[in-house]
């Protein structure tokens, strides 16, 4: 860690006389940016994860005004965000969960993601939309990135006062013995804890001791990636392999795309129609085949642009100039 320097989004840095970068504001998570690289007079872009334009918690994504070379990512490529009423069903789930006397469980990505459901939660309790049931926050990450949150208050919209009563109405786990002590709470309650596609993290052991409880439900939130464990129950898979047994499934499985932090097939169109110029090259990059070939199409029938999906190990050599083209 001690090689690393941190560096002020929007600033230039000098890598020579030809070459330049600076980092800007794309709102995926706290911190995020995509990289505007200038070298011998010809700009590439490497849009990261682009976030999107009405997160709870981040400001929408800046956007690049030139690419001579983009490297844009594809991740919902080929989807658009359903348009679901999430605060209603999370009170629908809330209060199934309650009736059963069950376990909500939450499996969530570590940053921004998890922040931004803790202040939705948070808003419902405010509003006297769920009752005062016992919320456990378990994912040492997720923690962590809450004091980021903290000391960074102009990279969200969450005011220290807000943040402040928002975490005091949590429960945060801390040890592995309160992970334990968690489960074997016989109330009704709700369980957020990493990873967000299950492959990893506190979930496992969540899931190990109550996937087969037909009271339980687990709800899933962003995009589960082919492979993964979150992908196979959202497939509907009958039972889970969890530390090398397998589990039957009894638990219900509810998905809620729209929480995602990736922009979708609009939003990746949208943050792109700020390039004033046309594009030498746009590779398409971070997405699944489908997702690659249904927005390398988009790509040319919105913008006219040539769209490549590059290969692995491919190497590929650009023109120099010491000019900007025209």
């Amino acid at each position: 860690m001690g090689l690393f320097q941190s560096a002020k989004k929007d600033d230039w840095i000098h890598l020579s006389e030809h070459a330049r970068f600076r980092f800007r504001y794309n709102g995926h998570i706290i911190g995020a940016t995509f990289i505007e690289l200038e070298m011998f007079g010809k700009t590439w872009v490497f849009s990261g994860d682009v976030g999107r334009t009405n997160d709870l918690l981040l400001a929408p994504p800046e956007r690049p005004r030139w690419a001579d070379y983009l490297f844009i990512e594809s991740t919902y490529g080929d989807k658009l965000h359903p348009k679901e009423h999430v605060d209603n069903i999370l009170v629908t789930l809330i209060d199934r969960t309650i009736a059963a006397r069950g376990t909500l469980i939450i499996p969530s990505f570590a940053v921004e993601r998890l922040q931004s459901l803790m202040y939705r939660l948070w808003l419902l309790y405010k509003k006297n939309r769920i009752p005062n049931l016992p919320i456990f926050v378990d994912s040492p990450m997720g923690t962590n990135v809450l004091s980021v949150f903290e000391r960074f208050l102009k990279w969200h919209k969450l005011p220290i006062k807000e943040y402040l009563a928002m975490r005091h109405h949590f429960n945060i786990i801390s040890s592995y013995a309160d992970t334990w002590k968690t489960i074997d709470d016989p109330r009704p309650k709700i369980v957020i804890a990493g990873s967000g596609m299950v492959t990893g993290g506190r979930v496992l052991t969540y899931l190990k001791q109550l996937i087969d409880v037909s009271s339980t439900t687990v709800l899933l939130i962003g995009y589960q990636a082919e492979g993964t464990r979150g992908r196979q129950l959202l497939e509907g898979s009958h039972e889970l392999k969890l530390f090398g047994k397998y589990h039957p499934v009894k638990a219900k499985i509810e998905h809620l795309e729209s929480l995602s932090a990736h922009a979708d097939q609009n939003g990746l169109l949208h943050w792109m129609k700020n390039i004033k110029n046309i594009p030498e090259k746009v590779f398409l990059i971070h997405g699944e085949p489908n997702a690659l070939d249904a927005f390398r199409a988009k790509i040319n029938s919105v913008f006219g642009w040539r769209a490549y999906i590059p290969k692995l190990n491919e190497s590929v050599e650009f023109p120099m100039s010491y000019e900007r083209g025209s």
